[in-house]
């Protein structure tokens, strides 16, 4: 009988070597967590569609924190869920605002934590879109004269780096420009470069109570269909600015996060979202699915199609996994 000379099983028989020879690791150095702070008092409350999310008010929200922290986890993304909603979202640039009280929060209990702030108008204004409306749509420019306030006052009350969400048209130059002229030139832009109008973001408008009141956001989100429409995307926010650009969602869109990582030196994140998170709890609770070695196999894949950073709600159960030496 004549053996095979190459073996490629050799590599893989025992675990010890197929750690040596893993070519994509998950690591703690690549989460982070997001978290929803509330502005009523006394709560942390589950969100139906999200298993073991939280909402949290300001006197829950630094315990939160400091687990997040002493987990290893490097940074957090804020979003907020404010007691005062108008027509443009003013409480966003409001410096008792529900994210400017959480930004000086955990700036003065928890400092050694990076805060990421999300930075959009539609869990702040009473129709749920991303912007001013005027006419039934988004209007564009008007909404970046608004940006510009929400994010130099973000920078003010404490926030590490800012990352618009609301694909404008010319946010990161606006933006950048705002904080430079505020004296925050030291302050990173995390682009939503490439969002699209994805149906996996139900969960996420439960959790920030920012569904839309009318219509939908195909104006300004992107149509899922169209890669290359990404990259245009995303090498105008490099132009504009940009210090890290983002893929939202991840799993749905692993070819546009690999294109996108062959495209730009600038680090990459992708948002591993709200959807994508309560169809494996789901599946998980069921029983359908080995719920931790699929967490660990859909993030893997994600930092392999080119992240450098992934947002994603698992991180908590991720971070303990890799502290345990589980995976």
């Amino acid at each position: 009988m004549e053996f095979p000379l190459l073996r490629a099983r050799r590599l893989r028989n025992k675990e010890g070597i197929r750690r040596l020879v893993r070519e994509t690791k998950l690591d703690l150095s690549d989460l982070i967590c997001p978290v929803f702070v509330h502005y009523r008092e006394g709560i942390k409350e589950e969100i139906p569609s999200m298993p073991g999310v939280f909402r949290y008010s300001l006197d829950k929200l630094i315990d939160e924190v400091k687990e997040i922290r002493d987990l290893g986890i490097p940074a957090i993304i804020l979003f907020g869920i404010p007691e005062h909603k108008d027509h443009v979202g003013s409480d966003t640039w409001n410096d008792e605002g529900i994210i400017q009280k959480a930004l000086r929060l955990i700036k003065k209990e928890v400092p050694d934590i990076y805060v990421i702030t999300d930075v959009c108008f539609c869990e702040y204004t009473t129709h749920g879109h991303c912007g001013v409306v005027i006419n039934g749509d988004v209007d564009n420019d008007l909404t970046l004269e608004n940006l510009k306030k929400q994010v130099v006052s973000h920078a003010m009350n404490g926030a590490d780096m800012v990352a618009p969400s609301g694909m404008m048209d010319g946010m990161v130059k606006a933006i950048r420009t705002a904080l430079d002229e505020a004296g925050f030139h030291h302050i990173p832009i995390m682009a939503y470069s490439a969002k699209f109008a994805s149906a996996f973001y139900g969960p996420f408008r439960d959790a920030a109570e920012s569904a839309p009141a009318f219509g939908d956001r195909r104006t300004y989100q992107m149509d899922p269909a169209n890669a290359r429409e990404a990259l245009k995307e995303v090498l105008l926010d490099v132009e504009e600015g940009a210090d890290i650009i983002m893929v939202k969602p991840a799993l749905s869109y692993l070819d546009v996060i690999y294109r996108v990582k062959e495209i730009t030196l600038l680090p990459v994140c992708a948002y591993n979202v709200s959807g994508e998170y309560s169809m494996i709890k789901a599946a998980g609770r069921l029983g359908w699915i080995d719920e931790k070695r699929v967490i660990w196999e859909v993030l893997t894949s994600i930092k392999r199609a080119g992240a450098d950073m992934i947002i994603t709600y698992f991180a908590k159960e991720v971070a303990k996994i890799i502290n345990r030496g589980e995976i």
